[in-house]
């Protein structure tokens, strides 16, 4: 059965196609790509063939191959199109089993239709002890312009439609992980808060991501001045410093899990252990009744 058809991808593509002409707005991708480094330099070892996954910047590719994380990065038929992020249209990857030591994607599964789909496709992908490695917006992403937005359209018309994405959360993507079949899944996440001038400062800065609302149930009545205008006065009382700029919240969740492999540490049989808790923690062991 076909997932459900959340987003519009038509309009994703369209609005990233749009955003790359003008300059797309690549500043908090940017700092994921820093993160993204980082953390692959804890891990020893060295990966051969690797791919990105709709990542919208090209320079993920070149900070890993500086990095020398990997000599050679796959270049997917669908990455290979000038648009940013265009293998999530189709959410087909077309991956040959077993073919990659690693695979990555920043700031883009948000998007995506089916995560538990691509995370199955990229598992069978990995070879064996090969890594994954991926980082995507969720949580509390926005809750302050969503709330805004949402209370400003219920006092002007009485009722409000959704105008921010719903967000993964943190145990969500555990689970997924988990049942894509990934091994050692480890799953955290990072606030990013970004100040702005002014919300429609933010809603600019939104387009120019090509991440404006691309739900596929949205609203197709154009919104109002009158809408933007309130929801502003709302965002600059309740989510102002006190220099009077505002804060936008960018919650990032980051995934990595490990294809299996027999070298990899396995959890312990229950009532294997040879210490008790109660010993280890140097306390009396009280027995339920």
């Amino acid at each position: 059965m076909a997932p459900p058809q959340i987003f519009d991808c038509d309009l994703i593509k369209r609005r990233l196609t749009r955003a790359t002409a003008d300059g797309m707005a690549t500043f908090l991708v940017d700092r994921l790509i820093e993160d993204l480094v980082e953390r692959l330099t804890l891990v020893k070892r060295h990966f051969t063939l690797a791919a990105d996954i709709g990542t919208p910047s090209s320079a993920l590719t070149l900070r890993l191959r500086a990095a020398m994380q990997a000599q050679h990065l796959a270049p997917l038929a669908a990455l290979a199109a000038p648009l940013p992020g265009s293998i999530l249209v189709s959410e087909d990857l077309a991956l040959a089993p077993e073919s990659l030591d690693l695979v990555t994607s920043l700031a883009a599964f948000q998007f995506a239709n089916d995560v538990p789909g691509l995370f199955a496709q990229i598992r069978r992908a990995l070879k064996p002890d090969g890594l994954f490695l991926c980082c995507m917006a969720g949580g509390d992403t926005l809750h302050e312009l969503r709330a805004c937005l949402t209370e400003a359209e219920t006092e002007l018309t009485g009722g409000a439609s959704p105008r921010v994405i719903p967000f993964a959360d943190v145990r969500t993507m555990g689970a997924l992980a988990q049942r894509a079949g990934f091994a050692l899944p480890v799953v955290d996440l990072e606030r990013i808060t970004v100040r702005y001038p002014s919300m429609l400062a933010l809603l600019a800065d939104l387009r120019a991501m090509g991440a404006t609302n691309p739900l596929h149930d949205r609203s197709r009545k154009p919104a109002t001045r009158a809408l933007f205008l309130r929801a502003a006065t709302l965002y600059a009382e309740r989510f102002s410093d006190a220099d009077g700029k505002i804060r936008a919240s960018f919650d990032w969740i980051w995934i990595s899990g490990w294809a299996p492999h027999a070298s990899q540490q396995k959890p312990l049989r229950p009532g294997s252990a040879k210490m008790r808790l109660a010993d280890a923690l140097n306390t009396r062991e009280i027995k339920a009744e």
